[in-house]
């Protein structure tokens, strides 16, 4: 690791700590040469699904959209920023664990919407407000009404239910 301070390539290890429940490196480094200290990280990357939207356009999975959708709707409320990170973490893994190349953006909308459901009921309302489309008021009521408790899974995988295809 070159110091960035010298640009020396000689550099020691001083303390390692494992992050992010083992997903994540922290080191702290000293320079031999001009004996200054410095962190890296190293992160553990994974190859996640495409993300199949509504209109048929596919996109990279991109978790600071998420962050920035959660983070709105539990302003304000007892939620931390560790859990809504500890929820998205959680959607990472799901994602990875189906082994599909693709996968509907309703799936995740539908996750994320589930989970957020057990943390703050509140913040789940509110992220509903801007996650589903409706056209008045008395629509959103209904949509609110009839989806109140996300659905439940059962133990049967996306693929079981036909949400989603293997490819």
């Amino acid at each position: 690791m070159h110091c960035p301070s010298c640009h020396a390539q000689d550099t020691k290890v001083i303390e390692t700590r494992i992050l992010q429940n083992g997903m994540a490196v922290r080191r702290r480094r000293r320079c031999e040469d001009c004996d200054k200290r410095f962190t890296t990280y190293e992160n553990f990357t994974q190859q996640l699904p495409a993300i199949v939207k509504a209109d048929g356009r596919r996109e990279n999975f991109n978790r600071e959209k998420i962050i920035k959708g959660l983070t709105k709707a539990c302003q304000k409320r007892p939620v931390s920023r560790d859990q809504i990170h500890g929820l998205i973490d959680g959607l990472e893994r799901h994602m990875a664990d189906l082994s599909v190349k693709e996968i509907s953006s309703n799936v995740i909308g539908n996750y994320v919407m589930e989970e957020l459901y057990k943390l703050d009921p509140v913040s789940y309302v509110r992220f509903a407000s801007f996650y589903w489309t409706f056209n008045d008021i008395e629509d959103f009521v209904l949509n609110l009404e009839k989806n109140i408790r996300p659905p439940q899974l059962d133990g049967e995988s996306l693929v079981d239910k036909g949400i989603m295809s293997e490819q």
